[in-house]
C-alpha cells in the first residue's frame, strides 16, 4: 500500500491526474500479477510432480511427456519416426538413456542445460548404478607405506630370481621415479642388500620359532655341485597339528669345500640341526643311497640298533674305503662327538635304481632279450642325441608327428619311461620314416614289440615314482601302500609274455624295500593314514597287523575324592578306540578329530617324507639362481636369496 501512495503521489505530481483511481488501478494490477504468479507456481509443482525427475532430465526436450501411471510415466520418443512410445520409472531415466544410446548413438546430443554440457562435446554418459561400489571408498582410504613398497620391491627381484643390479637399473629407476619421494624405495645396490640380510635374519628367527613349538620334525639332505663348487642342502618338514597339512621350509644351502667324507657331511647335518634347535626333536633324515651318506648315520646315528629303517642292503655304489693314521687320531683327538637323528633311505633313488640298474642287470644277463635289448635301446638313443643336436633333424621329426620327442635326463629315470612310451605311441611305420630321414637305421618289429612290453613292466614304477616324489599330500604313511600296490599291479601281469622280467622286478623291490617292509614304524604310519587304514593288507597280514596302543594313556578316574576308586580299563579303552576308528568311513585327515590319541601316533610317525625329492628341488631353484654370469655372487649371498625364494618369504 506504501507503495501504491507513493506511486500515486508521483502520478499527480507529473500529469495532474486524480489520485484515487490511480491508487486503485495500480494495486488491482499487483493482485493479478500476484495471482497468477503463485497459480504458475502451483502448475509448475504439479507437472513436475507427475513427471517425477523427467522435467529436470537433460535431455527430456528430445521425448514428449504423454501420462503418468502409479510410479512409471510414459513418453514419446521425438526423434523416432512414427510414434514410439517408452515407459520409465519417474525417478530414473535409465530405460531413455538405453534407447538414445542405441538407437540414436549417431545423433549429437545436446544437453538442455549448457553448464552441464561437457567440454569436449562427449555426448549421452551411462547413468551410474544405483548400488555403490563397495570397494571404492576402502581402497581409496588404503595408504602404502614405505615398508610395502620395499617388501613389493624385494619380492620382485628375489621371487623371479633376477640380479641384485636390477635395483640400480636405468630402467628400473624410471619405475621408481614415479613413486612419490616421501615413499621412495631403496635404489642403490649395497641399502638394497642391507634389507636383504635383515629379511632373512626375520626369516631365521621366524622359523626358529616355529620350530620350538613343534615336537616332531623330519629333514632331507643332498649335496649338489655346480660351477666347481658343492653345496650341501637341506629341508625340514612337519605337520600342522590342527589342519594335518604338509608344511615345509628351507635350512641351508651351504658350501661345502674338499672331499664329501662321511664325518664331514655328519658334522654339517649335525651343525644344521642344532643352528635351528632340532638336535632332539628330528626323528628322521631322508638321503639318497650314496655311500657318504649311509656310512654318516651308520656310525654317528644316537640310536643304531632300534630297528630303524636304516639297515638296508648295500646299494650299487661301492663303499669309499678311507684309512686313518692311528697315531696321528691319538694325539689331535677330538672330544666333539657327533649325533645323528634316524636315517631313512629316499625311497625314490631306491625305486631309480630298480629301474635303472637292478632291471638292465636282468635285461643285459638274459640271453633271450638281451639282444635286442641293446639294439632296440641303441637306436633310441641314437635318435634321442640327433634330435637333441640337430635343429633340422628335429624339425624333420617334427613335421612327422606334429610334435617333439621328449628327450631323457641322466638325473631322473622316469623322463626315459616317458621318452620310451612317447615312442611306442607312433606307429612302426612313421617311426622307420622318422630313422630313414635322419640317416639312421630303423626298428624291426620285434624291437618295436619289445619296447611296448619293457614300457608295461615300468609303467607301474614309473606312476609309483610320481607318487613318492610328491610334498603336499604325501607322508610317510604313503610308502608301504604303495609298494604293496606296485607289487599286486607287478603280479597281476604274471601271465604275460614277460613274466620273467616281472618276476625280476619284483624281487629287486622286496630285496631293496626288505626293511621297508618289515618297519612297524611304516606300518604304523600307514594304519594311522585315515586313507589307507589297513585296506592295503592282504588277509593272512591284516590278521597278523599289530594293535595299535596309544603310548599315552589317559589316567585312571576316581570320584569322592577317592573312596569311589574304579580303574578305567586301559586297554580296553585303546582298542575300542582303535576298532571304532578302522570302522569309521572316510578317508581325510579330518576323520582324527574324534581319535585324540590315534591323531597324535599318526602326526608322529607320518611326519618323515618317503624320499628327498623337496631338497632336489631346492638345488633346482639354485640352478636358476646361480647362473654363469653370476659367478661373482658369494656364497652367502646365494645361499640367503635360494633360501627366502625356497620359503616363499615376501608372499606372506
Amino acid at each position: 500500500m506504501f507503495a501504491c501512495v507513493k506511486s500515486c503521489v508521483l502520478f499527480k505530481w507529473c500529469r495532474h491526474v486524480c489520485v484515487l483511481p490511480v491508487c486503485v488501478a495500480i494495486e488491482i494490477d499487483l493482485s493479478r500479477v500476484t495471482f497468477l504468479l503463485v497459480r504458475t507456481g502451483e502448475r509448475e509443482m504439479e507437472t513436475e510432480t507427475e513427471t517425477g525427475g523427467f522435467g529436470q532430465w537433460r535431455y527430456s526436450h528430445y521425448f514428449q511427456f504423454i501420462a503418468r501411471k502409479d510410479k512409471n510415466i510414459r513418453v514419446k520418443c521425438t526423434l523416432c519416426p512414427g510414434d514410439k512410445f517408452l515407459s520409465t520409472a519417474s525417478k530414473s531415466m535409465s530405460n531413455l538413456s538405453k534407447h538414445l544410446s542405441a538407437q540414436h548413438g549417431n545423433t549429437k546430443l545436446v544437453a538442455k542445460d549448457p553448464a552441464r554440457r561437457s567440454s569436449e562435446g562427449v555426448e549421452e554418459q551411462p547413468t551410474p548404478p544405483k548400488q555403490a561400489k563397495l570397494f571404492t571408498s576402502v581402497g581409496a582410504q588404503k595408504q602404502v607405506t614405505q615398508k610395502d613398497i620395499n617388501r613389493l620391491v624385494a619380492g620382485f627381484i628375489v621371487e623371479d630370481m633376477l640380479p641384485l643390479s636390477t635395483i640400480e637399473s636405468p630402467r628400473f629407476q624410471k619405475i621408481l621415479d614415479k613413486i612419490p619421494a616421501t615413499r621412495k624405495p631403496m635404489s642403490d645396490r649395497k641399502t638394497f642388500s642391507r634389507y636383504l640380510d635383515k629379511c632373512y635374519s626375520n626369516m631365521e628367527s621366524n622359523l626358529k620359532r616355529t620350530f620350538e613349538s613343534l615336537d616332531h620334525v623330519s629333514t632331507t639332505a643332498d649335496i649338489w655341485s655346480a660351477n666347481n663348487k658343492s653345496y650341501l642342502g637341506m629341508t625340514a618338514h612337519w605337520i600342522d597339528g590342527i589342519s594335518f597339512k604338509r608344511e615345509k621350509a628351507a635350512l641351508c644351502c651351504k658350501r661345502v669345500r674338499g672331499r664329501h667324507t662321511y664325518d664331514v657331511i655328519a658334522c654339517e647335518i649335525d651343525g644344521v640341526h642344532s643352528a635351528f634347535g632340532l638336535s632332539h626333536k628330528v626323528i628322521a633324515c631322508v638321503t639318497d643311497n650314496g655311500s657318504n651318506f649311509s656310512k654318516a648315520f651308520r656310525i654317528f646315528e644316537s640310536h643304531p640298533d632300534d630297528g630303524s629303517d636304516s639297515d638296508e642292503p648295500p646299494d650299487d655304489e661301492e663303499e669309499e674305503v678311507t684309512f686313518t693314521d692311528v697315531a696321528e687320531a691319538l694325539s689331535t683327538g677330538s672330544d666333539e662327538a657327533f649325533s645323528l637323528p634316524p636315517h631313512l633311505r629316499c625311497a625314490s633313488h631306491t625305486l631309480n635304481l630298480i629301474s635303472k640298474n637292478d632291471l638292465e642287470k636282468w635285461l643285459t644277463s638274459n640271453s633271450d632279450c638281451k639282444a635286442v635289448y641293446r639294439s632296440a635301446f641303441a637306436k633310441c638313443t641314437a635318435l634321442w642325441t640327433k634330435t637333441s643336436r640337430s635343429t633340422v633333424a628335429s624339425d624333420q621329426v617334427e613335421d612327422v608327428l606334429k610334435r617333439k620327442l621328449i628327450i631323457p635326463t641322466a638325473t631322473r629315470w622316469n623322463s626315459t619311461h616317458d621318452a620310451l612310451s612317447l615312442i611306442t605311441e607312433i606307429p612302426v611305420r612313421d617311426l622307420n620314416t622318422i630313422f630313414s630321414r635322419l640317416g639312421l637305421k630303423g626298428i624291426t618289429e620285434r624291437e618295436y614289440q619289445f619296447l611296448k612290453e619293457y614300457c608295461a613292466v615300468t609303467r607301474p614304477l614309473a606312476a609309483a615314482l610320481d607318487i613318492l616324489q610328491g610334498e603336499e599330500d604325501c607322508y610317510y604313511g604313503t610308502l608301504l601302500p604303495t609298494l604293496e600296490i606296485l607289487m599286486s599291479k607287478l603280479l597281476a601281469l604274471k601271465d604275460a609274455e614277460s613274466a620273467q622280467t616281472y618276476e625280476a622286478v619284483k624281487a629287486a623291490i622286496k630285496d631293496r624295500f626288505a626293511s621297508v617292509l618289515d618297519s612297524k614304524d611304516a606300518l604304523m604310519a600307514a594304519a594311522t593314514s585315515p586313507k589307507f587304514k589297513v585296506r592295503w593288507l592282504k588277509d593272512e597280514r591284516r590278521r597278523d597287523a599289530p594293535l595299535i596302543r596309544p603310548a599315552d594313556q589317559s589316567p585312571a578316574t576316581s570320584s569322592h575324592n577317592g573312596f569311589f576308586d574304579f580303574e578305567e580299563d586301559i586297554s580296553y579303552t585303546a582298542e575300542t578306540e582303535v576298532m571304532e576308528y578302522l570302522k569309521m568311513p572316510g578317508s581325510d585327515w579330518e576323520v582324527l578329530s574324534r581319535f585324540p590319541r590315534i591323531k597324535e601316533i599318526a602326526k608322529q610317525y607320518n611326519t618323515p617324507i618317503p624320499s628327498s625329492a623337496p631338497v632336489e628341488r631346492l638345488f633346482s631353484l639354485g640352478s636358476i639362481v646361480l647362473t654363469p654370469r653370476r659367478n661373482r655372487l658369494s656364497d652367502k649371498r646365494f645361499e640367503r636369496l635360494l633360501l627366502m625364494r625356497y620359503n616363499r618369504y615376501f608372499e606372506e
